[in-house]
């Protein structure tokens, strides 16, 4: 018997009750539950990402995430001919002390998302020394996951010290150093530890992380840029 296809595994998990994707540090994440720690059934990447954006076709899910589209809902759709790398969608905000929906191109992570943020008087919102900060610690990730039995538990990943063969390092070896490199970058967040790692590693949003770590509503901002001008002092861009 032939090998399921991942993008069709993926349509068919779509259709049972509770099933919804997650942008994580790898890519999607397919649940099958209410819950944010709800078991994941697959990881899909970015192009089946887009697949399945075409068929059956995702909207945007209460909480964070998405679900299979329903017939005449709104919310996401195949991106147009001629703007690659663009699903339309919207994602919920805090405006002036608003929650409002707004237009939002859900390819961007969460850290691109608030890129592109202005405030009041028209300036971003994150400096692009937060941003190359937030980025670096992303792809340290990116690269950390890539080894063998490397969970987000950064803080429990083997530190230096152990033996270690001379000559290049395996892609297993290399994957545990970045992870390493994770660890120590979260640390030095400082209070902001969690909430950069949702946000920079895990893609969450802003309102929903705040959320999940009990923060007050708006009061993730102040903590993000804190912690991401901690994390651009560890990494000597300031």
């Amino acid at each position: 018997m032939s090998r399921l296809d991942p993008v069709d595994r993926a349509r068919r998990l779509l259709t049972r009750h509770g099933a919804w994707l997650e942008a994580v540090a790898d890519g999607y994440a397919l649940r099958l539950g209410t819950r944010r720690d709800a078991a994941v059934l697959q990881v899909v990447n970015e192009t089946a990402f887009l697949q399945l954006v075409e068929r059956p076709g995702l909207r945007v899910r209460t909480g964070g995430g998405w679900i299979v589209q329903k017939a005449g809902a709104p919310g996401a759709s195949a991106p147009p001919p001629g703007r690659p790398g663009v699903i339309d969608g919207v994602r919920e905000v805090v405006e002036g002390g608003r929650r409002q929906k707004l237009p939002a191109n859900l390819a961007l992570t969460s850290i691109e998302w608030l890129a592109r943020h202005r405030n009041a008087s028209g300036e971003p919102w994150l400096t692009t020394i937060e941003i190359a900060a937030a980025r670096q610690l992303s792809q340290e990730a990116e690269a950390a996951l890539t080894g063998p039995s490397v969970t987000m538990r950064w803080d429990a990943l083997p530190r230096s010290g152990g033996g270690r063969r001379s000559g290049a390092s395996e892609p297993g070896e290399r994957a545990l150093s970045a992870g390493r490199r994770v660890a120590l970058a979260l640390a030095a967040c400082g209070p902001a530890k969690e909430l950069v790692d949702r946000i920079c590693i895990r893609s969450s949003a802003l309102q929903v992380a705040e959320q999940a770590l009990g923060l007050k509503q708006r009061s993730g901002k102040l903590l993000l840029k804190q912690g991401l001008q901690a994390l651009a002092r560890h990494y000597r861009l300031l």
